[in-house]
């Protein structure tokens, strides 16, 4: 399959500038003139409220807020975190649905390159981990939240076959921002880091390189019909 370009804009990209980028990105897959793209990046502070957003989930510091077209609800994003955007056509037939599990299998990926197990819990999107850090202790008021705490974050946008949006994976990021709202819609459950899980520091440059990598071989495996989500849940039932 073609490769997708990599867009690695150095410091911190504004959120306004990163949703300008990936509409011209997108207008290139859609118009056949690129292949898809995927653009590596930290952003300055910022809240973002996608469409299934409750004014319950709203910071409760009167902090200002974005809303986007992605699904999903309100989340975090900063500088220590590494947000994704794969800007890709999707195979036919459709299956969004697919494409998440892909994602949640990019995040899985990332995190055991780096000493880290996460995985999917049922019924929620994103990747879990069990090593606790963050807010998991204090969120936690069920047996499985309390075991488990979002490493991971995925919220898209799919129109006319191509995605926009994608995924943010915590790594060396503080988590006090999110502490002012409920992040995801969760309220009883935590967040944590990759660094937090890992005992060790785990940079966005170290973990970008990793998303890449499972980026490119999901798009791959999209259209081969081996999408990496159904490998490695074949390889777990073994």
């Amino acid at each position: 399959m073609p490769e997708l370009e990599i867009v690695r804009r150095p410091g911190l990209l504004d959120y306004a500038e990163g949703l300008a980028l990936q509409q011209q990105l997108r207008a290139d897959v859609v118009a056949g003139r690129s292949p898809g793209a995927l653009v590596l990046c930290e952003h300055p502070s910022v809240y973002t409220a996608g469409r299934r957003t409750e004014p319950s989930d709203l910071p409760t510091d009167g902090s200002p807020v974005v809303e986007v077209d992605r699904g999903g609800r309100i989340t975090w994003h900063g500088p220590g975190q590494l947000v994704a955007y794969p800007i890709v056509r999707l195979a036919e037939p459709l299956d969004v649905v697919a494409w998440v599990r892909d994602l949640e299998q990019v995040i899985i990926d990332a995190a055991a390159a780096v000493g880290v197990h996460a995985e999917r819990v049922e019924g929620r999107s994103g990747a879990w981990t069990s090593q606790r850090g963050g807010r998991a202790a204090e969120a936690a008021t069920t047996a499985k939240a309390a075991a488990t705490a979002k490493v991971g974050a995925i919220g898209l946008h799919v129109a006319e076959g191509v995605t926009s949006h994608g995924i943010a994976i915590n790594c060396t990021n503080a988590l006090d921002a999110y502490a002012a709202i409920v992040p995801c819609g969760i309220a009883d459950a935590g967040v944590t880091t990759l660094s937090a899980a890992a005992g060790r520091t785990t940079s966005v440059d170290e973990v970008a390189a990793v998303v890449a990598d499972r980026t490119q071989a999901a798009v791959d495996g999209m259209h081969t019909r081996n999408r990496i989500s159904s490998t490695a849940r074949q390889e777990t039932l073994v």
